[in-house]
């Protein structure tokens, strides 16, 4: 398997540079899935402005990391999985909802519940929903615009467990006591 760098805002291409300070700024750390992608500017700098278009959405905290959590335990991304499992509970989710996420069930919380099952079906059938499926998400208070965000979220979501699962990026200290591996 080949080997991918892990940049660093010095050894990263001139147009990844920018990004990837913002990045830094931003988390107060520079995430080894974004390290990786800076070897290409044309992911990075696509996979930032769409990670802050989600992230200025309508959904809080708590939603987006449950969106982000069950993305990366359906794309079997152990990376991705350490991470939002970490900034979940960071967040203030529940254990046991991030438990549930993790190991392929539905958070306790309805809403949570909501967005997790229409996030899996979204992936599962790719989009090609059941009035059912609609239905629940609606029921549960979110709008029909809100699909949309659901939607950004498994773009972000894939291309970042895309990234790291085929470079092998290895996950951070911060993220060690989350480590997970698909079932």
């Amino acid at each position: 398997m080949p080997t991918f760098m892990l940049h660093t805002l010095q050894s990263a291409p001139e147009k990844s540079k920018q990004t990837l300070q913002l990045l830094t700024e931003k988390f107060g750390f520079l995430p080894n899935v974004m390290a990786t992608m800076a070897e290409s500017p044309v992911l990075l700098n696509g996979f930032a402005g769409s990670f802050g278009s989600f992230h200025g959405g309508s959904l809080d905290e708590c939603e987006k990391q449950t969106l982000l959590l069950t993305n990366a335990v359906t794309l079997k991304c152990p990376w991705t999985v350490a991470a939002h499992s970490t900034f979940a509970l960071e967040d203030g989710m529940s254990q046991g909802d991030v438990d549930a996420i993790r190991s392929g069930k539905l958070p306790k919380d309805a809403k949570y519940s909501a967005l997790s099952a229409i996030s899996r079906a979204l992936m599962e059938k790719r989009g090609n929903l059941t009035e059912v499926d609609i239905q629940a998400f609606i029921s549960a208070g979110y709008s029909q615009s809100q699909f949309f965000e659901v939607i950004i979220s498994i773009g972000i979501s894939t291309m970042a467990a895309t990234t790291t699962n085929m470079a092998n990026t290895p996950v951070e200290e911060r993220f060690q006591p989350q480590v997970w591996s698909p079932a």
